[in-house]
């Protein structure tokens, strides 16, 4: 079929077609169209500002300032922190405190520091008192310094009134020293107190200053009835100068337990120095 060749349409669609004609030229001739009524405008909406401000301004209007009469807002504080159980502050809370900077000043300062306070714990020890104001200032004040030269000069006077195993002699009384505060530790904590293992290290070197007072006797005078009356005095000075700082590292009832294996270490200490020969 070639494009020449054309179909004939149907008398029907022929007629549809011709009608359409008739309306389109009856309407051109009638006039221009009719035009509909436009649609009412939208109402206008809201518009959101853009500032270049990270922030965007409120319009909420300013706090009023307040007048010179006016009192200041109150300032809620919080309530301090309870104290321990027996009613004073707790012991090991200032163990670890954050002190000040020693590490520019001169060297001599710092031995001046700590040969007070090693006078300063030792006088506790000396002139013992349960009733002082603050029994637990030489536990919050702790060093090692003062139990380190206590422990050393009653190994070494151990050592020299033996008369075999010298280096023996000299380890037992440092080993002493180490069992006798990790069992004081575990024992307050069990307690219910508040003691670190420094702390026990050094009640219990400062309180063995009488038994080396003691050690000493014995040593310059061998008799076994002056040795007997020296340790026991120096026994019962060094239990009762360890008597207020455990007062203040447990409960007031619980006084008379977190005591007995400090007693208990210094009678070891005595059977020590009366066995030494």
């Amino acid at each position: 079929m070639s494009h020449s060749d054309t179909v004939p349409l149907h008398p029907s669609s022929q007629s549809d077609i011709d009608e359409i004609e008739n309306l389109i030229n009856a309407s051109v001739q009638s006039g221009p169209a009719t035009v509909l009524p436009a649609r009412p405008p939208s109402p206008p909406r809201a518009s959101i500002p853009v500032s270049s401000s990270p922030f965007i301004q409120s319009n909420l209007p300013p706090p009023p300032r307040p007048s010179a009469n006016q009192e200041p807002p109150t300032v809620l504080v919080a309530p301090p922190l309870p104290p321990s159980g027996n009613g004073n502050p707790s012991i090991a809370s200032t163990g670890f405190g954050s002190g000040p900077n020693t590490l520019t000043e001169p060297v001599w300062d710092t031995v001046k520091r700590d040969l007070s306070r090693i006078v300063s714990n030792l006088k506790l020890v000396v002139f013992p008192n349960p009733y002082r104001e603050d029994p637990g200032k030489a536990l919050r004040d702790w060093d090692l310094w003062g139990p380190f030269f206590f422990i050393v000069f009653l190994g070494l006077t151990l050592s020299w009134s033996a008369s075999v195993k010298k280096s023996e002699v000299f380890a037992v009384a440092f080993a002493l020293l180490a069992a006798g505060a990790v069992i004081l530790t575990l024992n307050v904590l069990l307690l219910g107190g508040h003691i670190i293992f420094f702390q026990s290290l050094s009640l219990l070197g400062y309180c063995l200053f009488p038994l080396d007072v003691g050690a000493l006797i014995c040593m310059l005078k061998d008799n076994v009835i002056v040795k007997v009356i020296v340790v026991c005095v120096t026994l019962a000075w060094s239990s009762w100068a360890a008597y207020p700082f455990m007062s203040s590292a447990v409960n007031p009832r619980r006084k008379a337990l977190a005591l007995y294996p400090v007693f208990l270490m210094y009678v070891s200490v005595g059977f020590l120095i009366i066995a030494i020969d």
